[in-house]
């Protein structure tokens, strides 16, 4: 997104355990839209378009999936945890 993380994946670790002093394992980068896009993310994306089309436009974007594993609604960054949470209840039929 941007060049946010430039480096590679070695620098990008060392940056985020010494800076921040980060004990979470931190995974490697991966690309999320285009033709080199990961597996997990063209699955996802099918079908659950952003206002920009399918690509995925910022990092925090959330998508919701089924018991069976098919995504079933996407979310922008900027949606409340709130919104998510009665979307989840009602997939699960709890609401």
């Amino acid at each position: 997104f941007g060049e946010e993380e430039p480096g590679s994946n070695e620098q990008i670790v060392d940056f985020v355990c010494s800076r921040f002093k980060s004990e979470f394992p931190v995974f490697g980068k991966i690309e999320v839209n285009g033709d080199n896009a990961a597996p997990l993310y063209k699955f996802l994306k099918l079908g659950k378009w952003g206002i920009f089309g399918d690509e995925i436009q910022w990092n925090f974007a959330k998508f919701l999936v089924d018991k069976n594993g098919q995504a079933v609604d996407r979310y922008y960054p900027t949606t409340s945890s709130l919104t998510i949470e009665r979307d989840v209840r009602k997939l699960l039929a709890l609401s």
